[in-house]
């Protein structure tokens, strides 16, 4: 048993019942037991390989989305450059790598992390070290001060909680973790339905609320609305709101058992793209794409950008390698990043179309 594990029975025991909103969040943000708390879960020696882990192409390309970003906005003497959950750092070197060929628009820059792990504050520090752009830690984005900025956010959403519902006859039910009568953790159902969901649905079916996200993104919409700027958001998830269960842990590469090991695993849920969409849109923000994660890339250069990397490369491993990087980003199997990945972009209505979307946007 883990200890968030034992935590968690003895918290139900005297409490009742946990929302798996609760439960996800105790599970990744326990003080002293939750998964992001204790440990560094990135690479082949972790849970997960994130795009910024897989190349430095990655986070290259976005430094450059953000240089033109900035030029759209008129090029303000100080821009806040943001980044929610910034894992190492890696992806912020990379970015901030690629904004020395803009000399002025890396000088504009003050840099924020948006970051509540101290494990993984510290490995950022180490990353960011010789970056030339000292971050600014926070460990939420309301403290971020006010201005034009540009956000981003990678696998940043999938980590928020979700609150989830099944359809039983004619109610919807919360779905709730508790205990069995060994005393093991389980899942169950709220006694009492809850109104105001969708009436057409089958038996058994499963609707996510992903109420953190959703005010995540109202918030960033109303500051890019009053205040200027762009974010970028890019998540595993889909483009059309839908029924169904998409809540999974992660250890060690594979899927597990949600409930087997909390604490250890990493747990995470798919994102609702149109619903953020219609979020943003409300707050009067323009919504841009979404678009797959292969779309998106190879219309700021990716391709471009490997062929020079490949003829640059010192023997034949590296260019494999490079080679290699380049077909995971943008692998538009059914589960393969290009595809499964989509990218969002949401700014001032002014701004008009923005780099990777085309035309792809609407706005106020």
């Amino acid at each position: 048993m883990t200890p968030l594990a034992a935590e968690l029975k003895r918290l139900i025991a005297l409490e009742g019942p946990l929302s798996v909103e609760r439960f996800m969040a105790l599970c990744l943000s326990h003080p002293e037991h939750g998964y992001y708390m204790r440990r560094d879960p990135f690479g082949a020696a972790g849970d997960f390989i994130t795009a910024p882990e897989i190349s430095q192409m990655f986070g290259e390309l976005i430094g450059l989305w953000a240089a033109h970003v900035w030029q759209m906005l008129g090029a303000p003497a100080e821009l806040h450059l943001i980044e929610c959950g910034p894992g190492r750092g890696t992806l912020m070197a990379d970015a901030l790598r690629a904004a020395g060929r803009a000399p002025a628009f890396k000088a504009a820059l003050r840099v924020h992390l948006v970051e509540t792990s101290p494990v993984l504050r510290e490995a950022q520090a180490v990353t960011l070290a010789t970056s030339g752009a000292p971050p600014c830690w926070h460990s939420a984005i309301e403290s971020v001060p006010d201005g034009p900025a540009i956000i981003i956010g990678n696998e940043f959403l999938d980590a928020l909680p979700i609150r989830q519902f099944v359809r039983t006859g004619r109610a919807w039910h919360e779905r709730l973790v508790g205990l069995d009568e060994a005393g093991d953790l389980c899942f169950g159902l709220a006694a009492e339905a809850t109104s105001g969901l969708p009436q057409q649905a089958l038996e058994g079916s499963v609707i996510e609320i992903a109420s953190a996200a959703l005010g995540f993104v109202e918030g960033l919409s109303s500051r890019l609305f009053t205040q200027g700027g762009a974010a970028l958001l890019i998540d595993y998830g889909h483009v059309r709101s839908a029924f169904g269960d998409t809540l999974q842990a992660m250890k060690s590469h594979r899927h597990v058992d949600l409930l087997a090991e909390p604490g250890e695993a990493d747990v995470t849920a798919h994102v609702d793209f149109a619903a953020l969409a219609r979020v943003a849109a409300a707050q009067g923000a323009g919504v841009h794409g979404p678009v797959s994660q292969r779309a998106f890339l190879l219309a700021l250069g990716l391709r471009q950008r490997a062929e020079a990397l490949m003829h640059a490369a010192r023997g034949a491993e590296q260019r494999l390698a490079v080679e290699s990087a380049f077909e995971r980003l943008i692998d538009d199997a059914p589960t393969g990043m290009g595809s499964l990945f989509k990218v969002v972009a949401l700014s001032h209505p002014a701004l008009g179309a923005l780099p990777g979307f085309d035309t792809q946007s609407t706005g106020r």
